[in-house]
């Protein structure tokens, strides 16, 4: 299946890959260290997981767990995840915005002439 078309799900120390179109589950994924509030990023076919003070890389496709960084020293939380490439909701709805004005510019320069 396409990376276009899944639905990433995080909580509870989990997270699943569901069928935009059927709801399906596609593959799920249990970290193995950390428990609590899970935090993805999406980066091109890679999925970037952070669960309280724990990072994984997951192949957004097959779920499989590629690495895992243990943050030794840097603490517990919610954590912040930021990629050149990466999409969370707040990058996606703000790209949206941003082609959404320039649309709008275009059709009111378009009407002006």
């Amino acid at each position: 299946m396409n990376v276009q078309d899944l639905l990433f799900v995080g909580f509870n120390s989990r997270l699943a890959a569901l069928d935009q179109q059927t709801g399906d589950i596609v593959w799920q994924w249990k970290a193995p260290d950390g428990t609590g509030y899970v935090s993805p990023l999406l980066d091109g076919g890679k999925l970037f997981v952070s669960v309280n003070g724990y990072t994984y890389c997951l192949d957004a496709a097959t779920g499989q767990q590629l690495w895992q960084n243990k943050m030794k020293g840097f603490g517990y939380g919610t954590t912040a995840l930021v990629s050149v490439n990466g999409s969370t909701p707040h990058s996606l709805l703000g790209q949206a915005a941003a082609e959404a004005a320039q649309a709008a510019a275009a059709a009111g320069a378009g009407a002006g002439s």
